[in-house]
Order: C-alpha cells, then sequence, then structure tokens
C-alpha cells in the first residue's frame, strides 16, 4: 500500500516500537498505592476476625459462603443416606 501524498509505502516496522513503548511507559498513568490503607485497615484490632474487617460486602460473602457449605453438605450427607440404604425388590 503506497501514502498517496508522498507515493511511498508506510514504515510500519518503526511504528510498533513506539506504541508498545508508549503502552508501557511509566508517564502514562500513575497508580496510587492502596497496600497501606488496607494494612491499616486489617491490622486494627477492633474484636474482628480478619475475614469480614472488610464491610459489608466481606460480611455478606462470608454468610453466603457459609450458608452453600452448609447445604452442600447436608445434601451430600442425605444421598449418602439414601445411597447407604438397601434397595427394596420388586
Amino acid at each position: 500500500m503506497r501514502d498517496p501524498v508522498r507515493g511511498e509505502r508506510p514504515n510500519t516496522h518503526t511504528k510498533v516500537p513506539v506504541l508498545a513503548s508508549r503502552a508501557f511507559s511509566s508517564s502514562a498513568r500513575q497508580l496510587r498505592n492502596k497496600v497501606p490503607e488496607a494494612q491499616k485497615l486489617f491490622q486494627e484490632d477492633n474484636g474482628l476476625p480478619v475475614h469480614i474487617k472488610g464491610g459489608t460486602t466481606d460480611v455478606l460473602l462470608y454468610r453466603a459462603t457459609m450458608t452453600i457449605t452448609v447445604a452442600g453438605t447436608c445434601y451430600s450427607l442425605y444421598w449418602l443416606l439414601v445411597a447407604s440404604m438397601p434397595q427394596k425388590k420388586a
């Protein structure tokens, strides 16, 4: 493909490294380090277990996980009981 203005082929092999270097440059976007804030939150001695110190979302996730775990355990025990019973002869 030729450049319609200059009548020459575009130099694509030099554009790729320039784009790659722009994509990975450190000046594109500076991210703020949130780790010290999280360390303060989780190391605070407020009597809560670490798995619910994150707030309402952590409490909901914990309760959902425990509900699914207990329900799955009961379901498995039920089918284990059903499987251990002798079958009726028809």
